[in-house]
C-alpha cells in the first residue's frame, strides 16, 4: 500500500504523488538545454527538487538524445574551505553516481586517475572534460544541494564550471543545472566564519542563464494529491476538509503531505478506512505535527536565531514596519520558504501552519520560566472565568513580567512572547491560542478558545516619540472582535518608553467602551 512521504525523494511504487515533471515548464527546461544553457532551479527545502531532478534525468536518458546524471554534491560540506578535500569528494561523488544511475564504472577509474595527476583547483573541470569526450552523446549535468557548499570551495566550483564553459558540448557539459535553496544571484560566497568575502558570483554574471523555481502546489494540485489516497482506499476526504488542507499549508509540499500521513496513518480514527477524513481530524493532526516539533518545523526554530531572519521576523510579529531591512534578508526568507510576497498585502508569512509555528517556537523560553501557577481562571465546573483570568494575569505580570522579559529571544517583541506564554499555560491542552498579526498593523491578535468561551485580545506598544495607542487599539480591537462574533474583549498596552515606574508599579487595569460600544478592559503593563 502507498502512503504520503515526508522523507526523501519520491519512490512511485511507494508514495502517492504528482507527476514531477508536470510541477515545472518541462517544454522550457527541454529548450534550455537543446540551447546548451546553464541554468538553476532553486526552492525551499522538502518541495520535491530532488524528485523532479530525478525524474528529469530519467526522461532524458529514456529519449536517448542527451546522456544525464545526477549528482548531490552535500557530502563535500564538511570540508567547508578545505578546496582540496572538497573537489576530491565531489569528483568522487560525480564517479560513483554514474556508476549508480548509468550502470557506468569508468567514469570511478577516470576519477582516481585525474585526481592523482591533477590538482585540486582544476580536478572537477578535467574530469568533466575527459568524460564528455568520451560521451557518446552530449552530457546534462544535475547537481543538487550546490548552495551547501561555502567560501572558495564554492568560489572554486563555480569557477572551474565557468573554466569549462567554452568547450560544451563535446568536451564539457552541454547543461549543467545547479540546485539548492537560494537562488545563486542572491549568494553571496561566506566563508566558515559566515563573513562574505566576494559579492555575487562569476558564475551569475557569465554563465548563468536563467533561474527556475519549484513552486508549491496550487489548490487543485492539493486536492489531487489527497485523492491519490482515496483512490488507493476507498477513504474518502470530505469537501471542506480538501479545503483545510489547502488553507492550512497553502500547498508546502511537506505539510501537506505531512498532514495527510499524520490523519491517515498515524491518528486511529484516521487508520479506519470506512471513516471519512473531517475538519477535526485535520485541526488534530496540524496541532499533533506543531507540539512533536517534527523535522521540519524544528529546522524553523534553528532558523529564527539567524540575525537576517530575526531582523524580517521580529517586526512582523510585532506589526511594525521593516523599516531599513536589506532586500537580500527578504529575499533570504522568500527562498526558504518561510514567507511570501502576497498579491494586495506584500510580504507576509507564507502559511497559517508556520504563523502558528513561530510564535510557539518563540515563546517556548518563556514558557519554560514561568513559575508555577494556580488555575485560578477556573470556575468549579472547570469551565474559564474572564474576569478571574484577568485578575490572575495582572498579579502574574506584577511579580514574574520584569525578569521574565528577559527569557525572551526576541527583545522586542519580549511582552508579547511572556504573554502569549502565560495564555498556553492557561490553555493548558484544554483551549487554543490563535494569533494573528501583520507587517504595519501596529498590533498582535490574540483568541484565547477554552469551552465556551472565546476571548479576543489586542497588545499594543507604547514607545518612545508615539502617543498613547489607546484610542488606535480600540478601533482596531472592534474590528477584531467583530469578525470573531464577540462584544467584549481585552486591550494590553505595554508601555515600552524609557524612565517609566517598575512593572509592579504601573501594572493595572480599567473598563471602557469601545467606538462601537464593546465591552473592553484595557490593560496597561
Amino acid at each position: 500500500m502507498r502512503f504520503f512521504n515526508t522523507e526523501g525523494p519520491i519512490k512511485q511504487d511507494k508514495h502517492y504523488f504528482l507527476p514531477p515533471l508536470e510541477r515545472w515548464d518541462l517544454a522550457q527546461v527541454l529548450t534550455l538545454i537543446d540551447q546548451e544553457k546553464y541554468f538553476l532551479l532553486h526552492a525551499p527545502r522538502q518541495t520535491g527538487k530532488t524528485t523532479c531532478l530525478l525524474a528529469l534525468m530519467e526522461y532524458l536518458n529514456r529519449e536517448g538524445r542527451y546522456l544525464a546524471l545526477y549528482a548531490n554534491i552535500e557530502t563535500a560540506q564538511p570540508a567547508r574551505e578545505n578546496v582540496e578535500l572538497a573537489m576530491t569528494g565531489i569528483v568522487q561523488t560525480l564517479a560513483n553516481s554514474a556508476h549508480f544511475w548509468l550502470g557506468d564504472s569508468a567514469p570511478q577509474a577516470l576519477a582516481r586517475e585525474v585526481l592523482a595527476e591533477q590538482s585540486a583547483t582544476v580536478a572537477l573541470g578535467q574530469f568533466l572534460a575527459r568524460w564528455c569526450a568520451q560521451s557518446p552523446r552530449p552530457t546534462v549535468l544535475l547537481l543538487d544541494e550546490v548552495d551547501a557548499l561555502v567560501g572558495d570551495t564554492l568560489i572554486s566550483l563555480l569557477r572551474q564550471l565557468r573554466a569549462g564553459y567554452s568547450q560544451r558540448p563535446t568536451g564539457f557539459p552541454q547543461t549543467v543545472i545547479l540546485c539548492g535553496v537560494r537562488d545563486l544571484r542572491d549568494y553571496r560566497i561566506h566563508s566558515s566564519s559566515e563573513a562574505p568575502i566576494t559579492g555575487g558570483s562569476a558564475f551569475n554574471i557569465n554563465i548563468k542563464a536563467k533561474s527556475l523555481r519549484l513552486g508549491d502546489f496550487n489548490a487543485a494540485e492539493v486536492r489531487a494529491l489527497l485523492q491519490e489516497h482515496t483512490a488507493e482506499t476507498g477513504q474518502v476526504f470530505a469537501p471542506e476538509t480538501l479545503d483545510r488542507v489547502w488553507t492550512l499549508t497553502q500547498g508546502q509540499p511537506w505539510l501537506v503531505n505531512a498532514l495527510a500521513y499524520e490523519t491517515c496513518f498515524e491518528m486511529p480514527e484516521g487508520r479506519d478506512r470506512s471513516r471519512p477524513i473531517g475538519l477535526e481530524m485535520i485541526e488534530q493532526a496540524k496541532e499533533n505535527l506543531i507540539l512533536r516539533r517534527v523535522t521540519h518545523l524544528d529546522q524553523l526554530a534553528d532558523k529564527l536565531r539567524e540575525p537576517r531572519v530575526r531582523r524580517v521576523i521580529e517586526p512582523m510579529l510585532a506589526g511594525t514596519a521593516l523599516g531599513e531591512v536589506p532586500e537580500d534578508d527578504i529575499q533570504y526568507l522568500i527562498d526558504l520558504g518561510l514567507c511570501r510576497m502576497a498579491p494586495g498585502r506584500g510580504l507576509t508569512i507564507a502559511n497559517p501552519i508556520y504563523r502558528e509555528v513561530l510564535p510557539r517556537i518563540l515563546t517556548f523560553t518563556p514558557q519554560a520560566s514561568l513559575p508555577q501557577i494556580a488555575p485560578t481562571w477556573l470556575n468549579p465546573d472547570a469551565s474559564l472565568n474572564a474576569d478571574r483570568l484577568l485578575s490572575a494575569f495582572l498579579v502574574f505580570w506584577r511579580q514574574h513580567g520584569q525578569p521574565l522579559l528577559g527569557s525572551a529571544a526576541y527583545h522586542e517583541i519580549a511582552p508579547h512572547l511572556v504573554l502569549m506564554a502565560f495564555l498556553h499555560r492557561v490553555a493548558n491542552g484544554e483551549g487554543t491560542l490563535e494569533r494573528e498579526y501583520a507587517i504595519g498593523s501596529g498590533r498582535m491578535d490574540l483568541c484565547l478558545r477554552y469551552g465556551a468561551v472565546t476571548l479576543g485580545i489586542e497588545l499594543k506598544v507604547w514607545r518612545d516619540g508615539a502617543p498613547d495607542p489607546l484610542a488606535e487599539g480600540l478601533v482596531q480591537l472592534d474590528g477584531y472582535l467583530a469578525g470573531l462574533g464577540l462584544d467584549a474583549g481585552w486591550l494590553v498596552i505595554f508601555d515600552r518608553r524609557a524612565g517609566q515606574p517598575p512593572i509592579a508599579e504601573r501594572t493595572g487595569s480599567v473598563e471602557t467602551r469601545s467606538p462601537q460600544g464593546r465591552h473592553i478592559r484595557v490593560v496597561r503593563a
